[in-house]
């Protein structure tokens, strides 16, 4: 039997997979297909093709909805600690029986998703800017 990290592990990439590939689906579905008849015109091969013109096309599509699902990854961690593993739980009723101070732990809690979600949107705005902006000056 899996313990119950690796129960979590695997729960956790089974349904974040699911999601990343459809993220990626419908990235290289929503470029056009005329893009693709025009890279196979050009005589290139398959793997630059993909590489060179219809990649780039797709990260547009793929960037924004990729980091929302890191960013909501980090979120359910949180749930399969406390759901799949009591022990985290059960230290901070040991700290906070100890202290008697329920809200200051639960405050520094919050702050550490927040941090966390904060940086990861951060990194998320400032990966979709360059982006763009490297999007803008190639037309």
């Amino acid at each position: 039997m899996l313990g119950q990290f690796s129960t979590a592990v695997v729960g956790l990439t089974l349904v974040q997979s699911a999601y990343t590939a459809e993220i990626i689906r419908g990235g290289f579905l929503g470029v056009d297909h005329g893009q693709y008849e025009a890279a196979a015109a050009l005589g290139l091969p398959a793997w630059r093709r993909t590489l060179r013109i219809i990649l780039p096309q797709a990260l547009r599509t793929i960037l924004p909805s990729g980091f929302n699902e890191i960013i909501s990854l980090a979120k359910g961690t949180a749930m399969v600690y406390v759901l799949a593993m009591p022990e985290l739980f059960y230290t901070i009723q040991m700290i906070y029986n100890r202290t008697q101070e329920v809200i200051p732990l639960l405050m520094v809690g919050a702050a550490w998703y927040l941090a966390i979600t904060s940086v990861l949107s951060a990194i998320q705005y400032l990966v979709e800017r360059a982006w763009r902006a490297a999007s803008a000056a190639r037309r």
